[in-house]
């Protein structure tokens, strides 16, 4: 074994939905603008293709959890998402094997510091500290998935009131796309998470802003902002 000169971190871990073990999460890639409405509201419409930005594993809030108001934003913004989890990887997967790699799927909410997201566009700087920063990217529980990848309603509410309400069906790329392009880019490997990107109606969230949200069929997320 190994001898570590510190302590090694603790790995970051998602539970799955009516069992007792967890799924150890290894790195998390996003896609942006995978949603035509949302493209418009964000300034453009068009299907390129898809491109990718990635958190952490640590930026995993698991259920329960509250995630804390950032540092140094005046505008942190809520992303509805739906995220799929891998239980397999590899390399330059074609599309009609791709959801071969699929564990399951979660909801998840990318958190985003859009004040220093629209400054780092404006000098084209990477975009690590307005999307990867510590509790960015809360999560329900994985729920296993056989068969074709959900479709239905997803949604966000904050304090009761809705603000994101479209369908997974809306999606520019769908799931094996989605999956096939991240492994042209990485080699893909078990306890890979991807968050496939949100629909229109992102907006600002405050401190003690209650967040609940969705993806049918999949399961349901809720957290308060402290």
């Amino acid at each position: 074994m190994t001898a570590f000169v510190v302590d090694a971190p603790a790995t970051p871990a998602v539970p799955v939905d009516g069992e007792g073990a967890a799924f150890p999460v290894r790195r998390i890639l996003c896609v942006g603008r995978n949603y035509a409405a949302h493209r418009r509201e964000m300034g453009g419409d068009d299907r390129d293709p898809p491109f990718f930005f990635a958190k952490p594993a640590d930026a995993i809030v698991p259920p329960g959890g509250d995630p804390a108001y950032p540092p140094r934003t005046a505008n942190l913004h809520h992303e509805i998402e739906l995220v799929v989890a891998l239980k397999a990887g590899g390399l330059d997967v074609p599309v009609d094997r791709a959801l071969d790699l699929v564990f399951g799927y979660a909801v998840g909410v990318d958190l985003t510091r859009r004040d220093l997201q629209a400054a780092a566009k404006d000098k084209g700087q990477p975009w690590d500290s307005a999307k990867g920063f510590d509790g960015s990217a809360p999560i329900s529980a994985i729920r296993r998935w056989d068969g074709a990848p959900p479709q239905g309603r997803i949604w966000l509410s904050v304090n009761g009131q809705v603000r994101q309400d479209a369908s997974v069906a809306d999606m520019i790329w769908n799931l094996p796309e989605i999956v096939s392009e991240a492994s042209k880019l990485w080699r893909l490997a078990p306890g890979d998470l991807i968050f496939t990107g949100t629909p229109e109606g992102v907006g600002a969230l405050q401190r003690g802003d209650r967040v609940e949200g969705g993806v049918e069929g999949v399961g349901e997320l809720a957290f308060r902002i402290v």
